[in-house]
């Protein structure tokens, strides 16, 4: 039986509106709501929606023997629900069919795994209670910004419990070995690795409506087909793609979705079981480990660095900046601010200031990367006034680190006394179980005890009043 995982990605950033000089110091609401709105209700229309329809009608035609995993960043789910709240609905359900599990990541879909260790922590959690609160779901498995991974984030996604995370099938990192195994980290041993098959992928996003295509048209069985002539002894086979795809990139004129439904089928006569992560993790062994001493992504083809993000100056410039006031937003209390550092930290804010790849400029609301950068920085300028207004520059590092030495010392001790408070309320309802165990063992004991008391003073009862008995018919005789 052979393995097949599909991984589908659900983002949208909170694109930011024209944002000049002058309006630093003057205007503190940085988004285009309109752009935003616009582009979720028509992706919502084109691909969640009929995606969502078409998984929902899988799970209720095949039941158990279709499984797939989604990765949905926070800055999506809210806009879905305030703009197309029955996506999120429809999302629901399958949950709870079991057809779908969520995946873990960061909320703003950001970078900060190769910026900010403690904020990359903290965004995790963050997006953990959200899917658990949205969807009922815990994550258990991790599926970085746009799959960012190096063997440091493999250590902080281990230490935050995921039993495995999606990684690229970087050629120059596996090399010889094939992706359709599981592997786990060289440095994070009980982290499993399950590495993207990118062939497979590339024949639906890029070929599937490419009619100079050598194998056009791609159909559900010759798909499978494929699959199933893999090697026999490979586990599984994993195609990430983003929803976006189905509807959005290629129509639904296509027939992309008639093509996802007849997969089970095909699957079913051929061998081919189409599962979720958590199933494959803990059913399959790491054959061997891997090691990623530099960062990679799933963004460009070869899979090499994180360049898409951070490849030239104005890139480094903007992540600087950003990264350089986390400690003191991380101490400021206002919330507008600190929503404001969550959607300020989205990976598409950079990417649209990419020089390297000129393909992905139709991506961009912007006319130029100088364009991106100019406004961007805008934006962060009167952001950082705003931050400073809380914590002013003229306090020092030696300060600002002293204040943050006490509030995480404060936080650990809240944190420890929590537990010693939980182990005595389990110590007190233990002892309280137990003395009424003890009481009513003590009355059983003492019943047990009088019973044959109250047995052998009936005996010497019972010949007494047979005397008495024998007396008084005596005295009526007389």
């Amino acid at each position: 039986m052979k393995n097949v995982c599909f991984y589908l990605n659900i983002h949208q950033p909170y694109r930011l509106k024209r944002y000049r000089f002058f309006d630093i110091g003057n205007d503190h609401y940085y988004y285009d709501d309109f752009a935003n709105e616009d582009i979720i209700s028509n992706l919502s229309e084109r691909s969640y929606l009929p995606m969502c329809r078409t998984l929902l009608d899988m799970a209720n035609e095949y039941g158990q023997d279709f499984k797939c995993a989604v990765s949905i960043s926070g800055t999506a789910i809210e806009q879905l629900q305030q703009s197309e709240p029955e996506v999120i609905e429809l999302l629901r359900k399958l949950s709870d069919k079991g057809c779908i599990e969520f995946l873990g990541g960061t909320f703003a879909h950001s970078l900060a795994s190769i910026e900010d260790p403690e904020e990359f922590m903290r965004q995790v959690k963050v997006e953990q209670k959200t899917i658990k609160m949205v969807f009922g779901q815990t994550p258990k498995v991790f599926a970085n910004t746009e799959l960012i991974y190096d063997d440091d984030v493999a250590a902080l996604i281990q230490a935050m419990g995921f039993k495995a995370v999606l990684v690229p099938g970087a050629k120059h990192i596996l090399g010889w070995k094939s992706p359709d195994y599981v592997y786990s980290s060289a440095v994070a041993p009980k982290l499993k690795m399950l590495f993207t098959n990118d062939k497979l992928a590339s024949d639906i996003s890029h070929n599937f409506n490419n009619t100079e295509w050598g194998e056009y048209p791609l159909t559900a069985d010759k798909y499978v087909n494929w699959i199933a002539e893999l090697p026999a002894e490979e586990q599984i086979v994993n195609i990430a793609l983003s929803m976006d795809t189905f509807g959005g990139f290629i129509p639904a004129s296509s027939g992309i979705f008639d093509f996802l439904k007849a997969l089970p089928r095909f699957g079913k006569e051929k061998g081919v079981r189409f599962t979720s992560p958590s199933e494959i993790v803990g059913k399959l062994k790491a054959v061997d480990s891997v090691t990623v001493p530099f960062a990679i992504s799933y963004v460009d083809g070869t899979r090499i660095d994180v360049s898409a993000w951070k490849g030239n100056d104005l890139q480094r410039e903007a992540l600087n900046k950003l990264y350089g006031i986390a400690e003191r937003v991380s101490m400021v209390e206002d919330r507008k601010i600190q929503q404001d550092w969550e959607y300020l930290q989205g990976s598409d804010h950079f990417f649209y200031m990419a020089t390297n790849n000129q393909a992905d400029a139709a991506f961009s609301p912007y006319d130029s990367p100088f364009a991106a950068f100019t406004n961007y920085m805008n934006v962060l300028a009167d952001f950082l006034v705003r931050v400073e207004e809380q914590f002013p520059e003229n306090v020092d590092n030696e300060e600002l680190n002293s204040l943050l030495l006490t509030i995480r010392n404060q936080s650990s001790e809240i944190e420890q006394l929590n537990k010693e408070v939980k182990a005595l309320r389990k110590n007190i309802l233990e002892a309280e179980d137990s003395n009424y165990a003890a009481v009513v063992v003590e009355e059983q004991v003492k019943e047990k005890s009088v019973a044959p008391k109250k047995e052998k003073a009936a005996e010497k009862k019972a010949p007494a009043k047979k005397a008495c008995k024998k007396t008084a018919a005596k005295k009526e005789e007389k």
